[in-house]
C-alpha cells in the first residue's frame, strides 16, 4: 500500500500530489522537446484546478514559477517567462507599518480623523464648505452608533474643531445637520406602507364577505 507517510513532502499543498508525480516524470524526461510539451500539458492541468484566477494578470506566470518550486528548480524546460532564483521565493515579506499617531476621540474612528486631516488641506470656498457638512453628518451618524442617545450640532462642531486642531471653526447658525435617522424613518415609511396596504386587501376581503352576505 502507498501511505500518505511514505510518500515525499508536497512542496506546494494546494496542487495535491499528483501534479508533483506530474512535474517529477516530466523532470526525468531526456527529450528536451517532449519535457516542454508535457511541461506545458501540467501548466494547463495546473491552470483547471483554479479556474477563476484565469483572469488575473500574470496568472500563467505564476504557474510556471510554481512548477519550478515544484520541482525544486531542477527541471530543464524552455519557460516564456525568467526563472526567478531560489533565494527570490525564501524572502520575508516587508513590515507592513502600523500607524501609531493617537486618535483624539476614538468613536470616530481613525478614518474620519483622516478624513478632516483631507480637508484641512483644501482651499477655502464652496467645496470645502459642502465637504464638511457632509463630513459633519456622517460624524453625527457615527455618535448616534455609538452612543443610540440624541446629540446636538453643536457637539458634533466641538469634535471638529478638536480633531483639526481648531483648523476648522463652524458657526452653528449657518450649518444645519441631518437629524441622523433616515435609515430608521425609510423603514418606518416602508412598515406604514405595508400596514395600510394589508389593511386595504383585509377592508377589501370584508366588503366581499359582506356583499356575499347580503346576497
Amino acid at each position: 500500500m502507498d501511505y500518505n507517510t511514505q510518500r515525499s513532502k508536497l512542496v506546494l499543498p494546494e496542487y495535491g500530489c499528483h501534479i508533483h508525480k506530474m512535474v517529477e516524470w516530466v523532470k526525468n524526461l531526456e527529450d528536451r522537446d517532449e519535457r516542454n510539451k508535457q511541461a506545458l500539458a501540467v501548466i494547463g492541468v495546473m491552470g483547471n484546478l483554479n479556474p477563476h484566477l484565469r483572469d488575473i494578470n500574470n496568472f500563467r506566470h505564476k504557474l510556471w514559477d510554481h512548477i519550478q518550486v515544484i520541482s525544486n528548480f531542477d527541471i530543464d524546460i524552455d519557460s516564456p517567462y525568467p526563472v526567478l532564483p531560489p533565494e527570490s521565493f525564501q524572502e520575508k515579506p516587508k513590515r507592513i507599518p502600523y500607524p501609531t499617531n493617537p486618535i483624539r476621540i476614538r468613536h470616530y474612528g481613525r478614518n474620519t480623523q483622516a478624513m478632516v486631516e483631507a480637508i484641512m488641506q483644501k482651499e477655502d470656498g464652496e467645496l470645502k464648505t459642502l465637504e464638511i457638512q457632509a463630513l459633519a453628518n456622517h460624524m453625527k451618524k457615527a455618535y448616534l452608533l455609538w452612543n443610540k442617545d440624541t446629540v446636538s450640532d453643536e457637539q458634533i462642531f466641538r469634535d471638529i474643531a478638536i480633531l483639526s486642531s481648531g483648523a476648522i471653526s463652524i458657526d452653528p447658525n449657518t450649518m444645519k445637520l441631518s437629524n441622523g435617522y433616515h435609515h430608521n424613518h425609510n423603514n418606518n415609511g416602508r412598515s406604514q406602507q405595508k400596514n395600510s396596504k394589508n389593511n386595504g386587501k383585509s377592508n377589501g376581503s370584508n366588503g366581499k364577505n359582506n356583499n356575499g352576505r347580503r346576497r
